[in-house]
């Protein structure tokens, strides 16, 4: 509600780095060397399915448990900011990154959205007023609370709306 009156700077926080990180920075495991690849996360829609796969080892086998336990914020910025790039790709509007606290104080959009993550990262459209917050939907999705089977038909639900 109070979010359209105090207009001020929106400051960009390009999470497209971070993404790569998926495919740049793998673990030891076997599994992620094979599936987690440049040539397999590619930012397509359909490379989404590896990032589903991912995140269901990572919740389900005691180790990917104690790593979502030690570095909560950092799985769902990584994984975040790639879903992010893959809908802001195939969506081909004018979303950029922006800090969420200055589309908070920039837009409406943001008032009744809680974050996900205390440093959270939002595709924002300044021409249609219009944000997308994959990394909450991450968060609430590890957490075990969200409205998605998986990933893929977030990505593509969110590709529908906003194209």
């Amino acid at each position: 509600m109070f979010g359209s009156l105090n207009k001020t700077k929106l400051i960009k926080n390009d999470l497209q780095g971070i993404a790569k990180l998926m495919y740049q920075d793998v673990s030891e495991d076997t599994w992620d060397q094979e599936n987690l690849t440049k040539r397999n996360l590619d930012f397509t829609i359909e490379s989404i399915r590896y990032i589903d796969a991912y995140t269901k080892r990572l919740s389900t086998t005691q180790m990917g448990r104690e790593l979502l336990k030690n570095h909560f914020d950092n799985f769902v910025i990584r994984i975040g900011g790639y879903i992010g790039e893959v809908i802001k790709r195939n969506i081909n509007q004018d979303y950029k990154w922006y800090e969420y606290d200055s589309v908070y104080h920039f837009s409406s959009e943001l008032d009744e959205v809680n974050r996900g993550i205390k440093t959270e990262t939002v595709l924002y459209s300044k021409k249609r007023d219009r944000v997308i917050i994959p990394l909450t939907v991450v968060a609430q999705y590890l957490e075990g609370n969200t409205a998605h089977t998986d990933f893929l038909e977030y990505v593509e639900e969110t590709i529908k709306q906003n194209s």
